[in-house]
């Protein structure tokens, strides 16, 4: 089963569980905030995305913000990216959607219907 990792306060999260909703396609929804992703999921969704580690970066995030991401990011290894995006589901950029050959960050209708085959 697909998994569909979101934060439901998000209002692209809420569009893009509405558009699996409507297309029909089952999901497990999964919480980023109470149920963080680990070490090893991240770097098992971000080798399976082939996108770069800095694509799972939430950078419109309070957090990301607050922490001086922008800078601080091209000086780290890609461990320390991944272990502090393990930190806190709200560093990480959502939703996710994670099925058995893909894996696609951030809602991009476009790309989910492709993927999809909707």
């Amino acid at each position: 089963m697909i998994k569909f990792i979101c934060y439901p306060k998000c209002t692209t999260c809420a569009k893009a569980k509405k558009w699996l909703e409507d297309n029909k396609i089952e999901f497990e929804l999964r919480d980023i905030k109470l149920d963080k992703p680990t070490f090893e999921e991240l770097t098992d969704w971000n080798k399976r995305s082939e996108l770069p580690l800095k694509k799972f970066f939430n950078t419109s995030g309070l957090l990301y913000r607050s922490l001086d991401l922008k800078n601080k990011l091209r000086d780290m290894s890609e461990d320390e990216m991944l272990n502090l995006l393990s930190t806190d589901g709200m560093l990480v950029k959502r939703p996710i959607l994670v099925g058995d050959d893909f894996v696609l960050v951030g809602f991009k209708e476009d790309l989910w219907a492709e993927k999809l085959n909707k």
